[in-house]
């Protein structure tokens, strides 16, 4: 059986709307001196417990899209807010940094993620160390995919590759 979060978004009204009768029939176990008004009480907390808890399980069961051609990468940088840099390998094609700033997007994605300073957009920045003598390491950035904030699903993600700096990835792997 497939449960999207849309079923535990509905699940959550009815429970929501469970919990409140049941503190409108302890509080009027309580105006009326009912024999059974602490174990409303119990009942209510329960149900209040309950919809909390498929609330927040309804948050956290999105799933996860592979984008094909995508290639492994590590996260190095995350603010928790507008900024994050990823390693990837430094044998990588211009289509697989592509499909990879596309995965490292969706994957990076959160709705805990503040904007700061107005800036409503997530940046993810591509790197690459190289290592050009040794005990020397030089961070080259071969990409960056800028998407929203707010949406999961965006349209508008703006995917720029760097083709200099794949040049000299290259020029590094020939010499």
């Amino acid at each position: 059986m497939d449960t999207s979060s849309l079923d535990f978004s509905t699940y959550t009204q009815w429970l929501g709307i469970l919990t409140l009768i049941c503190l409108v029939l302890t509080i009027l176990g309580f105006v009326f001196g009912w024999g059974i008004r602490f174990r409303l009480v119990g009942v209510t907390s329960f149900m209040v417990v309950l919809t909390a808890g498929i609330f927040a399980l309804g948050l956290g069961l999105f799933t996860r899209t592979v984008v094909p051609g995508a290639v492994r990468f590590a996260l190095v940088y995350d603010n928790g807010a507008t900024q994050a840099v990823i390693a990837v390998p430094p044998k990588i094609t211009e289509s697989e940094l592509e499909a990879t700033l596309r995965q490292a997007a969706d994957d990076l994605f959160s709705y805990g993620r503040n904007s700061i300073g107005g800036e409503n957009q997530l940046t993810i920045r591509a790197r690459v160390l190289l290592h050009p003598e040794s005990g020397v390491s030089v961070p080259v950035y071969v990409g960056q995919v800028k998407r929203s904030l707010a949406k999961r699903d965006d349209d508008q993600m703006q995917i720029e590759i760097f083709p200099e700096s794949l040049a000299k990835l290259e020029m590094n792997a020939k010499g």
